[in-house]
């Protein structure tokens, strides 16, 4: 027991090493926590890792997901309803054909079956090695928005395929009708799951007397919850945890304090962080495993497997780029897209950032080893290996091409776009011109009897003169510090209240980025707490 708990704490250490080394060599982590992992694992005598799928499922996804919700944009997701879905629904669906009609054609003795299982197992990618990559490069935010958007979906559609392939293979019969409605009802009802459950601690923190450090720990405890009753009730857990969690963030700001959000979003940046990093050294550790499980195939044969389903998978998401943009063009003359005219540049950088990651192994390392009748299931470990090639080829050629092809591309936010800069300054004059209208209208008596609120006022037109004020009335006029500090702090809050009703307003607007808006909302919860602080 202490010998693995310090293997673990060794490996955290490592993990971070290799992290800082991939910021120094500027390339995104997830690459070479893959690669480090993969060396790690054929040194002799060290513990051997085994990845167990029933963890990852239960232990990572949830929380990995509810975080990626938690940072994503709803609004950004509604805009680009139409290509986020048809990519995480019904591209998932038509690249698991394509894969399980090439391995069927390639592979002596993979069945249709066999070959719609690994179609479901590698078709979904992975999000967080692409957004890790394209971070360090200058990109339209629309096309982050897309990915992030998709990642969130497709894991639901691909473990959907892949739970119906696996029973087609351990019964031996397919029907198609009945697995098409079965999927719709998966996928609706995973949805509805996690938005009621979303709702039962959306009650929690709204009405009961919940302190940060609970506000904490509960919003832990929801993502696991929606998975749990979704699973139970036999439908998608992914998209219950990803529903919730985009309901529960959207009103984040009507059902939390200033100090749970802040506390929150500093400990998930934490934890989200070690659980991406942690499964990926997971990943390339797991290779000495897979390839002693090759007892019917060459590791050459293997090879050649991967590299030719890898280069399937990367051509077909290519095209499907590609012809998803022409189709957008075709069809915004008949409908209002969010982009009518995508061309060739934007969309050829979403097909190449389709990197596969953590849910794909997972899913591989799921296949039982016997199936109903007790024989060993077919080519088990062919599936395995060929996955983690998929995984390894894909995070190490497109990862570390991506930024080189979008350098070479020159992407450019659309020309109607306003810049952050430009969103900066209408955000401030909004909030400044507010907040002085709301101190004239409504506080225009005590604002002229108060040298705090005088001084606040100042502050605002010129950023200055705020603290000075503050000192000269406590020192002043000790007789009524206390009546002008609760004024203060009454009117102070006011304010920012205020401030972010504008915010969330302008949030509302489609030219303004909500990335940007986050930042001020987390800068108005910053100056809550430090005027809490300062009057404790």
């Amino acid at each position: 027991m202490h010998d693995t708990f310090s293997f673990y704490l060794i490996l955290l250490l490592i993990i971070l090493f290799l992290v800082m080394l991939a910021r120094k060599l500027k390339i995104a982590y997830p690459i070479v926590l893959v690669i480090g992992g993969l060396l790690l694992g054929f040194i002799p005598k060290l513990p051997k890792v085994s990845i167990d799928p029933e963890m990852i499922f239960l232990i990572f996804l949830p929380p990995l997901l509810y975080d990626a919700a938690g940072q994503a944009s709803w609004k950004n997701i509604w805009k680009f309803r139409r290509i986020i879905s048809s990519f995480a629904f019904g591209i998932v669906i038509l690249t698991s054909c394509i894969i399980a009609f090439i391995s069927n054609a390639i592979i002596p003795g993979f069945t249709l079956a066999l070959g719609f299982l690994l179609g479901g197992i590698i078709s979904p990618p992975d999000a967080v090695s692409a957004t890790a990559i394209l971070k360090q490069v200058r990109v339209p935010k629309d096309l982050i928005s897309i990915i992030e958007g998709e990642s969130l979906m497709n894991d639901a559609s691909s473990l959907t395929v892949f739970k119906f392939a696996l029973a087609a293979v351990a019964s031996g019969t397919f029907v198609f009708h009945q697995a098409l409605t079965s999927f719709c009802m998966v996928i609706v009802m995973g949805i509805i799951v996690g938005i009621v459950v979303a709702l039962v601690f959306y009650a929690i923190h709204r009405w009961l007397p919940t302190t940060a450090s609970m506000d904490t720990i509960l919003s832990f405890i929801a993502p696991y919850l929606m998975y749990l009753v979704a699973e139970k009730l036999h439908f998608s857990g992914v998209l219950a945890v990803v529903s919730g969690g985009l309901f529960l963030s959207g009103n984040s700001h009507v059902i939390l304090s200033h100090n749970s959000r802040l506390r929150g979003t500093s400990v998930w940046t934490t934890i989200g962080f070690v659980l991406n990093a942690l499964v990926f050294m997971l990943i390339g550790m797991e290779l000495p495993a897979i390839v002693k499980q090759l007892d019917h195939v060459s590791i050459a044969d293997a090879i050649k497997y991967s590299l030719i389903i890898s280069g399937v998978i990367i051509l077909s998401r290519i095209l499907f780029t590609l012809g998803a943009s022409l189709f957008t063009k075709a069809i915004s003359h008949v409908m209002k897209t969010a982009n009518d005219n995508p061309g060739w540049r934007q969309p050829l950088v979403f097909g190449w950032a389709g990197m596969r990651g953590v849910v794909s192994l997972a899913s591989a390392l799921s296949i039982p080893l016997l199936i109903n009748n007790g024989k060993p299931f077919p080519q088990r470990d062919l599936i395995l290996f060929i996955t983690f090639g998929v995984i390894l080829i894909t995070l190490v050629l497109q990862g570390l091409t991506l930024p080189w092809l979008v350098r070479s591309l020159d992407l450019q936010e659309p020309d109607d776009a306003l810049s952050e800069s430009e969103q900066e300054a209408i955000i401030r004059t909004q909030i400044a011109s507010s907040t002085l209208g709301l101190l004239h209208d409504k506080y225009k008596q005590q604002v002229s009897e108060n040298r705090l609120l005088q001084g606040l006022q100042l502050r605002l037109e010129n950023d200055s003169k705020f603290l000075d004020e503050y000192k000269r009335s406590v020192h002043n006029d000790d007789h009524h510090t206390d009546a002008i500090i609760a004024d203060f702090k009454h009117i102070s809050t006011d304010i920012l209240e205020q401030q972010r009703k504008i915010l969330i307003t302008i949030s509302k607007k489609d030219e303004f980025d909500d990335d940007v808006i986050k930042k001020h909302l987390a800068q108005i919860d910053l100056e809550e707490e430090k005027l809490r602080r300062k009057f404790m």
